[in-house]
């Protein structure tokens, strides 16, 4: 095969059940850093899943550019704030949060378009200061853009896609739908040229079908530098699940048979673009790892053992 390099890794390092049940980690690795070290002793990409939660630190960002080796590249999810999730008010930063109306932080949850203008501008900026340090090591990947089920196609959703750029000019944006009408036979070249005009890469996916939020499983590589991937399973039930616990949703252990039919279309993606990047994001125990691992091997990509 010619063409850009394939990145392979998980969504996670950190998720509960792989710390306790998974058996990835040597006995005796306890610590944050000792974790990291070796998740990247082993794979050369990791996407951080906490910072859709909580908005990354400058402080994290060193932490991790000093725990991996030079080529190792972070993707990074953008705070929910950001891609207009419901937010926890205890999420927020401190002294913006006790900048806000009463009425606002009264509720369980804080929307982008309900808070004042400034007080989304600082979010923006900080969360772009913050990511700064891995920009400028080198180990930056995307910035992953998952947006919500109701962000439908439309000129105003469209509109804020764009904004997401003007806000991060610096980096990379991927982005990823969770609503069907992105993707469906008459919209689905409106949205690819959308993507392609603005050379944004769109976050191709493999998940449950027959939900308003299943994407079609295609491989379409929208700008020159980046294309991705995203395995999320596919188990109807489990996408439907209300647990807490975000890895119940993508329990799915994937077998070579699945893992093989995405092998021609990485393979297509990698010869369209300089770096195609694979994560697979069923962190349930050692389901990803194992994958990951897997899928690896398919495409000849000698990861360590």
């Amino acid at each position: 095969m010619t063409g850009g390099a394939i990145l392979i890794g998980t969504s996670s390092w950190t998720d509960p059940t792989l710390i306790k049940d998974g058996n990835f980690y040597p006995p005796g690795t306890k610590s944050a850093e000792g974790r990291l070290k070796f998740y990247a002793s082993k794979f050369p990409l990791v996407e951080v899943d906490s910072t859709y939660y909580f908005p990354p630190s400058e402080r994290n960002s060193e932490l991790w550019i000093e725990r991996t080796p030079k080529d190792f590249t972070f993707n990074i999810k953008a705070y929910s704030l950001l891609t207009n999730h419901p937010t926890r008010p205890d999420s927020l930063y401190g002294d913006i949060k006790a900048e806000l109306p009463k009425e606002l932080l009264d509720k369980r949850r804080l929307y982008r378009d309900k808070l004042p203008d400034d007080a989304v501008d600082e979010v923006w900026e900080r969360f772009r200061l913050a990511l700064y340090p891995l920009h400028s090591a080198g180990k930056l990947g995307a910035i992953l853009f998952q947006f919500p089920q109701y962000f439908t196609i439309s000129r105003k959703n469209k509109a804020y896609i764009e904004e997401t750029v003007s806000r991060l000019p610096d980096y990379r944006i991927a982005v990823e739908f969770r609503h069907k009408s992105w993707l469906e036979d008459r919209t689905v070249e409106e949205t690819l040229s959308f993507l392609e005009e603005r050379d944004l890469p769109l976050v191709c996916v493999d998940m449950p079908q027959g939900f308003d939020s299943s994407m079609p499983p295609i491989a379409a590589a929208t700008a020159k530098d980046i294309s991705m991937v995203r395995f999320h399973g596919r188990d109807p039930k489990a996408w439907k699940t209300k647990s807490e616990s975000a890895s119940e949703r993508f329990r799915y252990d994937y077998g070579h048979d699945e893992l093989k039919e995405w092998v021609p279309k990485i393979q297509g993606l990698a010869g369209d673009t300089r770096e195609t990047h694979v994560l697979m994001n069923n962190c349930y125990r050692d389901f990803a790892v194992r994958n990951a691992r897997d899928l690896g091997a398919m495409l000849d990509l000698n990861l360590p053992e």
